[in-house]
């Protein structure tokens, strides 16, 4: 993960006071545009939370994100129009420590309405390694320092408490349309809970336990179904394993029947390629649903979470 920190520096606030608060007009590549829109207007940090805020705004809603779809959330930087256009809206829907631009710019607007999804569920520290696997074999394992996971969305049962958090908060920010947002919430609750007994009943029985992935974006998951996720990388997708961790991950997908190795579609697959060529395993997508692009095996949260349990029975032995 991106973990540089610090404030939004004095000309990038220069310019944003340049700017002005009034309409901003879209430009390339600046997914946050104009706020005053006549509808509750939400900035969402990233395509996980604008998905949240759309189902449950629905009409009553305008919101627009400030990471472009195929964008490395983790990566961004955020820009003065963005940073003007988040004093402008209604409420900011983010998620804290995962952009930490975003985060500065958020402490520094007066917004009414801050939205930080980390506060309306749990959040545990992961590192390479998560989940009930024993790993003896494992030399080096956790050789990543550990940090609070982010990744929270993947986890549909804490991914609907943070929907409950939104919708909670968007009654109170707009209660002119409290029962709508209160019947949308309740409903997207309930599709995520049956997206949990899906990945439930479909990963209760499996070859496997154990799964390689090149960014530990799946921990929560991996948790929540007695799972054990072993990452190439740690918390931050594009960082470099050492010869060790490639060594002892070979060993282990040898020993625990690992058949594949899994990589997403906003980084490069080279690691994911090598290591697996090496081991002689093959490789899969699984998608941490960081951005909806061309190359994602579905339109939106649901159909995405659903090609995931599908690639995860695959390789793991589903009965």
């Amino acid at each position: 993960m991106n973990v540089r920190r610090g404030l939004i520096p004095s000309a990038a606030l220069t310019a944003v006071t340049a700017l002005g608060l009034g309409t901003l007009t879209a430009c390339s590549g600046d997914r946050a545009e104009a706020a005053n829109t006549g509808r509750f207007d939400v900035v969402a940090s990233f395509y996980p939370m604008a998905f949240l805020a759309e189902r449950i705004g629905q009409n009553h809603v305008h919101v627009t994100s400030l990471t472009s779809p195929g964008q490395e959330p983790h990566d961004l930087e955020i820009s003065p129009r963005q940073i003007a256009s988040i004093q402008d809206s209604d409420a900011v829907l983010y998620l804290k420590n995962l952009q930490p631009s975003v985060d500065d710019a958020v402490a520094q607007s007066p917004v009414k309405t801050k939205i930080d999804a980390a506060s309306l569920t749990t959040l545990e520290e992961h590192g390479n390694e998560v989940g009930g696997h024993a790993a003896a074999h494992d030399t080096h394992k956790n050789e990543e320092s550990s940090g609070k996971d982010p990744h929270i969305w993947l986890d549909p049962v804490r991914y609907a408490q943070v929907a409950e958090g939104v919708g909670k908060a968007f009654e109170k920010a707009d209660p002119k349309h409290a029962a709508d947002y209160r019947k949308n919430t309740a409903a997207l609750v309930k599709q995520l809970d049956d997206l949990n007994t899906q990945f439930k009943n479909g990963l209760a029985h499996t070859r496997t336990k154990v799964f390689v992935t090149t960014h530990a974006a799946f921990g929560y998951l991996a948790e929540r179904y007695g799972l054990t996720e072993e990452a190439i990388n740690g918390l931050d997708p594009e960082s470099e394993p050492s010869a060790a961790r490639v060594k002892d991950l070979e060993t282990m997908a040898k020993a625990d029947g690992v058949s594949t190795v899994f990589y997403e579609t906003l980084v490069s697959d080279r690691t994911a390629k090598t290591i697996a060529n090496d081991a002689g395993l093959r490789t899969d997508v699984l998608d941490p649903i960081e951005g909806i692009t061309a190359k994602s095996r579905g339109k939106d949260y649901f159909s995405v979470q659903e090609a995931n349990l599908k690639a995860l029975q695959q390789a793991l032995g589903a009965k």
